[in-house]
């Protein structure tokens, strides 16, 4: 069944290129923003590119969180904890929140190929811990390009999908395969978000090293992993 995704904080290059892929998919997307003006025009940019027939809106970020219960939270690390505490009141019960979320060096000034340590121990446990209760959190697409997602290119890359709740898990790899070139993998509990999160600084200094835009690919597992195990026990 397809389910509106409200992307937040979607006018940057992760929330419009996911935006576009979904569009594309014909997936029904909404792009927030602190401004709904800034907000319509990125979504109407994307329907440009997306083609006649693309479902794409633009809202500002609460009223794209009380649209929806599929949120993407798509914004820089250091804006992650206001905005959250912002929305709250605006995530629907039930709801599922796939954080996109990497606290790189350059939230305090560093370097984006270096993450620092959270309290939490991920940007997506400290998400768990600002959402409403009942809202299931998964930590995913960490590690696709942007740069690629917004361009016309399949894009060559698996995604992770990180959450303590086996039927969001599902829902989350379903929705990675809906972009072309993409395979979504169970990664088990939350708590392994901490090291996806560690692979995108490590892709970031891969791609300043060789210029490229790079992403990652699992090998050597069964055809099922691919599929995700929502309904079935999962390992530690």
């Amino acid at each position: 069944m397809s389910r509106t995704i409200s992307v937040i904080g979607g006018t940057g290059p992760a929330g419009t290129g996911l935006g576009l892929r979904w569009a594309r998919a014909g997936e029904t997307v909404i792009i927030g923003s602190r401004d709904r003006v800034r907000a319509e025009a990125t979504a109407d940019a994307i329907r440009k590119r997306a083609g006649a027939n693309a479902q794409v809106s633009g809202m500002e970020n609460s009223a794209a969180c009380a649209a929806s219960d599929l949120l993407v939270l798509t914004v820089p690390f250091e804006g992650q904890a206001a905005l959250l505490k912002q929305l709250k009141p605006s995530i629907r019960a039930g709801s599922i929140l796939i954080d996109v979320t990497v606290p790189l060096a350059t939230s305090i000034g560093g370097r984006a190929s270096r993450t620092i340590g959270v309290w939490q121990g991920s940007a997506s446990q400290q998400a768990a811990e600002l959402v409403p209760k009942g809202v299931s959190v998964v930590a995913a697409f960490h590690n696709v390009s942007a740069d690629v997602l917004n361009s016309e290119d399949n894009v060559d890359c698996d995604v992770i999908v990180c959450s303590d709740d086996p039927s969001a898990t599902q829902i989350v790899i379903d929705l990675a395969a809906k972009i072309a070139g993409v395979r979504g993998i169970d990664g088990g509990k939350l708590e392994n978000a901490r090291i996806v999160e560690q692979i995108t600084a490590l892709l970031i200094s891969l791609n300043i090293r060789h210029k490229g835009h790079s992403g990652i690919r699992i090998t050597g597992l069964p055809d099922a992993a691919y599929k995700g195990s929502a309904g079935r026990p999962r390992p530690a």
